[in-house]
Parts: C-alpha cells; structure tokens; sequence
C-alpha cells in the first residue's frame, strides 16, 4: 500500500488558501507577507520531491500550479513524476503538456486504487477540498505541515468540518524556527 502524504502551508487556524498569492483571496500571498525566510525551515519540501514517487491534486490546484511549476527550477523534480488530478469536470484537453505524465482519476475511490498499487509515496499540493473527502474517506496516511504564526480568518481550510468520529494523530517530527515557523508531521493512527 502506497503512503499518501498531505502537505500544507497553514495558518494557526487551518487556513491553507492562496499561500502563494493566488488570485481571489484577501490575504493571497501570506506566507510571502508574514515571516522572515529562513531556509532550514523550508528542508522539509526539498526532502518531499526526494521521497515522493507521484503528485495529487484537485483540478483548482492543477490549474494554479500547472502554467507555474513545470518551469520552476525548484520543483523540476515534480516535472518527472506521474501527476493524478482528482476532477470530474477537467477535460483532457486541458492537461498542460510540458509537465509530464498527468492522469485524470475521476473519483476517491479510482484514488483508492491507485494506493492499493505499486510505487513509492504520493504526495498531495494544495488542494483544499480534495483533502477534505481524502480524509472523510480515512485515505491520508500522513500530514506534512509548516505552520505560519498568524491568524487569517476566513479561508479555505485543510481540515473537514464533517462530523464524523475522532481521528488519532502522532506526532512524529517537530521543530521550531527563528522565524516563527514551526514543522509538524503527523502520522494518521489507525
């Protein structure tokens, strides 16, 4: 069984919308706006195109990142690995064909498959909503998250508000930065 990883850039209060300055959003570009950078707090998302083997992500999240990354030179990993966009909307004609390997799965349960099979850790980017029905549906095996000292409000938020049974976590990796970052990864118990 392949480890589905959600990683995120959150909020104190789970806000994980326009990190990056996307458009639409009244605090878009927070992480930009609010701390100083301090490289070692950023270690973990090199490490996670190291260890990763595929992305997921929700069709919002494809077309944000999709024109961007494949020519960054900070995720050139991401451009070689199999990409799966969980959308029942996205047509295949707008797949971008400069980021390799990209799959349409059109369902939680075609995502459920897809760890059922061989390979290495799938890694989720941004994607709200996905992560919303990938945790109802017991599929996140484990959080990644860097955690930006401020309070944002209203927002997209990584967490789901269904009331459905409690959910363990462990604490497995920790640290705090100068910069008021701090790393949490947290595996799901089951």
């Amino acid at each position: 069984m392949r480890t589905l990883i959600s990683t995120a850039f959150i909020s104190l209060d789970g806000v994980v919308e326009a990190p990056g300055g996307e458009a639409g959003y009244r605090n878009a570009g927070w992480t930009f706006k609010t701390v100083e950078f301090v490289p070692e707090a950023f270690e973990i998302k090199q490490r996670e195109q190291e260890e990763s083997a595929a992305i997921l992500m929700g069709r919002v999240s494809y077309e944000a990142f999709s024109p961007v990354w494949p020519d960054m030179a900070e995720f050139a990993r991401y451009k070689t690995m199999p990409k799966y966009v969980v959308s029942t909307t996205l047509a295949e004609d707008k797949l971008v064909s400069n980021w390799g390997e990209t799959t349409t799965l059109r369902s939680l349960d075609e995502v459920a498959d897809l760890k059922k099979g061989e390979g290495g850790p799938i890694i989720v980017h941004g994607s709200a909503s996905l992560n919303h029905g990938l945790s109802d549906a017991g599929l996140i095996d484990r959080y990644h998250l860097l955690v930006f000292p401020l309070l944002l409000g209203a927002g997209k938020r990584l967490f789901s508000a269904t009331d459905k049974d409690m959910q363990k976590l462990k604490l497995v990796e920790h640290e705090a930065y100068t910069n008021g970052l701090q790393k949490q990864v947290f595996d799901v118990v089951r």
